[in-house]
């Protein structure tokens, strides 16, 4: 009777707690279960709680978090959306969506698939020294006991993928060539030679002397007894397990269960219902666009329609390239600065948070991107930076300099990602909520900003602005030809090739992206055609009273979004007038 009582009273308590604070209760539970589940997420967020520790990264907790999210979800779900304020609608609807999305990622198996060549688990704890307040001894010593977890955080990676082998779910061995050796980078003789060694080089003031003696052994032999050796038991499973029972075919599909891993990929990262073969089809009609307009430069700058012989010219003139990584980073920052003095003219609201550029590390240069971008603290205690790839500068054209850093830095990347995490009326989930098709098709858009401010100074620029925009659309064909289409690794490189001014050094690195990472390059142009087509309705309902820095706010200031609910963003400010 006592228990019956008491699940009466609870109901009883619950129905009496408005909507709005039962979704808001739900939005605090689930922010501290991940920040408990996330310590390294934690820490970005300013949480110290947990400075002690890495994730726990076994197939059991895999599975728990799924069975959690099912959890929330059933929570969320008996939660009257019709008594929900419209904010608060709209903010259950996006949790609905990032739950699903979870849940679907466990049900196909994406948990066996830990490795995409991006930022994986190994180059984070590569790079954690980068990630982490290393201000006083109390930081130093939770940087070291997070060293000391790496065997486990480690193992719990292993695991998982040697249960994708038993059950097929593998990477394909052709994006295995030099991925090997981003592991081996960090096998030393010496561990004063590795990156994770350098806090013990030198100091901050605020570490008491007579520690620093004492952290700077202990770092020396946790990183030679038990890091160093971690990277090694990696390096060795996939030499001598992995690659051996990796996917002779570059297609996700063929793998059990491959083509609703594919579709879930597809709808997760465009946040559209829609099938590869329209996102194939569309891409299709985009090269087309943009192939015109790239003729039109082509004929202006007196190469009649001769593209390739202009491709050939653009690839081996060596006016287009940066003798120096000095030099490339010296024309990146030039382009940065002019960008920043014209931000005003197209936005009302700008982050607080400023942004740096760095380059890319040396053990990632050879196989990574040409650039990315790492976001700030949370709390503000560290800038975003804009990453510039300096190795191999001969794939590296400085015409290409303009679009990509107003895509990495402002008014791409940093801006948005910046001013979200300024955003104080959200709730945090959405705070850092990254839907890839907002935030790269955003990304893609400012590219295109360039051209309102005059930053394309001439043809060669254009072009490499419009090279760009035809790498998104050409992955649109490239992803979905490898994935549902059958098309071979080579002529995935040939199709963008003959369509783009991009170095074969790229264009062979961005198609082995795709074969690794099935379905997040579709993001970005599907993402900046939906930009795009609501500015274009905007301007055309709204006419004469259409307000370009009003209405980047109307996309910015809600953070990042599913599509849809940014289309309901947009239609309702421009009902509203």
């Amino acid at each position: 009777m006592n228990r019956l009582f008491t699940i009466a009273l609870l109901f009883l308590l619950s129905s009496c707690i408005s909507a709005d604070d039962q979704l808001q209760n739900l939005f605090d539970d689930h922010w501290e279960y991940t920040l408990q589940t996330s310590p390294l997420f934690a820490t970005n967020q300013g949480d110290d709680r947990f400075n002690d520790r890495l994730p726990d990264s076994s197939p059991e907790a895999m599975e728990y978090r799924y069975n959690q999210n099912r959890e929330f979800l059933e929570r969320l779900e008996r939660i009257d959306r019709s008594r929900l304020g419209s904010d608060e609608a709209v903010n259950y609807d996006i949790f609905k969506i990032q739950l699903e999305n979870s849940i679907r990622a466990y049900e196909v198996n994406d948990h066996l698939l830990p490795l995409n060549g991006w930022w994986d688990y190994h180059a984070v704890i590569a790079d954690l020294a980068g990630r982490v307040p290393l201000s006083n001894s109390e930081d130093f010593d939770n940087y070291l006991a997070r060293l000391e977890a790496f065997p486990d955080y480690n193992s719990g990676y292993i695991e998982r993928m040697r249960m994708g082998i038993e059950k097929g779910v593998v990477r394909p061995s052709a994006v295995f060539d030099d991925y090997i050796e981003s592991v081996e980078a960090h096998i030393k003789d010496d561990p004063r030679e590795s990156t994770l060694f350098e806090p013990f080089e030198e100091f901050p003031s605020r570490v008491d002397e007579e520690d620093r003696a004492r952290l700077e052994e202990k770092g020396g032999r946790i990183i030679a007894e038990i890091v160093i050796p971690e990277f090694e038991r990696l390096r060795d499973f996939l030499r001598d397990e992995y690659l051996p029972a990796a996917a002779e075919s570059i297609g996700i599909t063929d793998v059990p269960g491959g083509e609703e891993y594919y579709q879930y990929l597809v709808e997760m990262y465009t946040t559209m219902e829609i099938t590869p073969e329209e996102i194939h089809n569309r891409g299709l009609e985009e090269v087309k666009r943009i192939r015109a307009e790239m003729m039109e430069i082509v004929d202006e700058v007196g190469f009649g329609d001769d593209f390739d012989g202009f491709v050939e010219y653009l690839r081996t003139d060596p006016k287009f390239y940066a003798e120096t990584p000095e030099e490339l980073m010296k024309e990146t920052a030039w382009v940065l600065k002019q960008m920043d003095g014209k931000l005003p003219e197209l936005f009302k609201t700008l982050p607080r948070l400023p942004y740096g550029i760095m380059e890319v590390p040396d053990y990632l240069a050879p196989r990574t991107a040409t650039a990315y971008y790492s976001r700030g603290a949370a709390d503000g205690t560290r800038a975003g930076f804009y990453a510039v790839n300096t190795y191999d500068l001969p794939s590296r054209p400085l015409y290409e300099v303009t679009a990509l850093s107003l895509h990495e830095a402002v008014p791409g990347h940093h801006l948005q990602i910046a001013l979200q995490q300024e955003l104080d009326d959200l709730p945090r989930f959405r705070s850092v909520a990254g839907f890839t098709a907002y935030v790269e098709g955003w990304a893609l858009y400012s590219e295109r900003l360039g051209l309102e401010v005059g930053m394309y100074e001439d043809p060669y620029q254009n072009f490499g602005r419009l090279s760009y925009e035809m790498w998104r659309a050409l992955r649109l064909v490239v992803d979905t030809g490898m994935h549902a289409k059958g098309w071979s690794r080579d002529e995935a490189i040939d199709f963008m090739a003959a369509n783009s001014a991009l170095s074969m050094h790229n264009i062979r690195s961005e198609v082995n992206r795709y074969i690794f990472w099935p379905g997040q390059a579709l993001a970005y142009k599907m993402g900046e055609i939906k930009i795009r087509e609501l500015r274009e309705m905007a301007e055309e309902e709204m006419g004469d009273d259409f307000n370009l820095r009003e209405f980047h706010d109307v996309v910015l200031l809600s953070g990042s979004v599913p599509l849809q609910v940014l289309e309901s963003n947009v239609q309702r400010w421009v009902d509203e007038g």
